[in-house]
């Protein structure tokens, strides 16, 4: 029986590059394909498949939720982060929300079947960069960290997050936390390059999805 796989990128050109090279392995059908993570979760319900290959930066909603939704509607279905995105935030996060593998955008055919195969079976799967990074992690007594949200905020910076989550201005932040305003500022700034994110609102939305922001 083949394997069925549904890729999700919203790069066209990459999308359709990515479904003609998984459609030509052997034993393994491409039975659709979708350019955001609402689509994906719409084409996940529809066509059951056995493995989703997710991109995560993508408009309407992130591979991260989608991967959520995705894992908690089709729990035999098995996601494979495939992504330019190497930060260790990026990777925790998918792995929190359920996904099976991660793998970055440079990965080649052989590897890319390989860890479609793998998921497939349950296994988890990781590009060797990474996977070195989250051995690293466990190797150095960090396995606390490396599972809770953001590990590459400092204490501070995700205590300023969690506040931030809680929709406090800065000028409430600096008060409660007696710091200046030019302090929280700079704080602020260096979470949002952290986790990547364009404002408050993105930021929001990735502290709350985290389980951050509770009252």
């Amino acid at each position: 029986m083949s394997l069925r796989v549904l890729v999700v990128d919203d790069h066209p050109l990459y999308r359709d590059g990515l479904v003609t090279a998984i459609a030509a392995m052997p034993e393994i059908e491409v039975i659709g394909d979708a350019a955001d993570g609402a689509a994906a979760v719409r084409a996940a319900k529809d066509l059951a498949p056995d493995v989703v290959v997710m991109d995560l930066h993508m408009p309407e909603l992130n591979g991260i939720e989608a991967t959520r939704q995705i894992v908690a509607e089709r729990p035999a279905t098995a996601v494979l982060v495939l992504t330019m995105l190497d930060g260790d935030d990026s990777v925790f996060a998918a792995m929190r929300a359920g996904a099976r593998g991660y793998l970055l955008k440079g990965a080649d055919r052989a590897e890319i079947r390989r860890a479609l195969e793998a998921v497939a079976h349950g296994e988890v799967v990781f590009s060797s960069g990474i996977a070195s990074r989250v051995l690293s992690f466990f190797a150095a007594g960090s396995a606390k960290s490396a599972l809770s949200p953001f590990p590459s905020l400092t204490e501070r910076e995700r205590e300023i997050l969690d506040l931030v989550a809680r929709g406090l201005t800065n000028a409430a932040i600096a008060q409660r936390l007696v710091l200046s305003s030019k302090t929280v500022r700079n704080h602020v700034s260096n979470v949002f390059t952290k986790l990547q994110v364009a404002g408050r609102a993105e930021a929001v939305a990735q502290a709350r999805d985290a389980g951050l922001g509770a009252p």
